[in-house]
């Protein structure tokens, strides 16, 4: 019995290592967010702390993600084109905390000035289907989204 157990001990020690390999394979897709400085972490990043858009000496540029409040290194770092504060789209491969760059591109929000907005209907928080044509005002509408996530 105990050598069925010391045999059973040395198959998990020998498979372990190989399974956690598998699971740490990279991920491929884009990601969105605000271009920070390395010295900043993700909390002075998500209170909008002035320090992180500042150059600091030997830190890096990283990519802060809004939405899930986690930071990316960045390399190699000559692809990234953009500057500090600028809110972009990485698409690359996750490798850990670390997107390898494939492209990065300047990310715009909302409409341009004078742009119609698309028509749309979705559910108000009483179920009642609202639409853009009957959100409109005489003088016209003002349409804000809020992420509860931030309240």
């Amino acid at each position: 019995m105990k050598r069925l157990s010391l045999y059973l001990v040395a198959f998990v020690c020998a498979v372990s290592p190989a399974v956690t390999a598998q699971n740490k394979t990279a991920n491929s897709g884009s990601f969105s967010g605000v271009l920070v400085s390395s010295s900043c972490n993700s909390d002075e990043a998500f209170n909008e702390s002035p320090e992180c858009n500042k150059n600091v000496p030997g830190a890096k540029l990283s990519l802060y993600d809004d939405t899930t409040r986690v930071m990316y290194g960045l390399e190699p770092q000559e692809s990234v084109t953009a500057h500090l504060g600028d809110t972009v789209t990485v698409r690359g491969t996750l490798d850990d905390d670390t997107i390898r760059v494939a492209s990065i591109e300047l990310m715009s929000i909302g409409l341009a000035v004078g742009q119609k907005a698309p028509a749309f209907s979705l559910r108000d928080q009483f179920g009642r289907l609202q639409t853009l044509d009957g959100l409109k005002g005489a003088n016209g509408t003002v349409l804000l989204f809020f992420r509860s996530a931030d309240w």
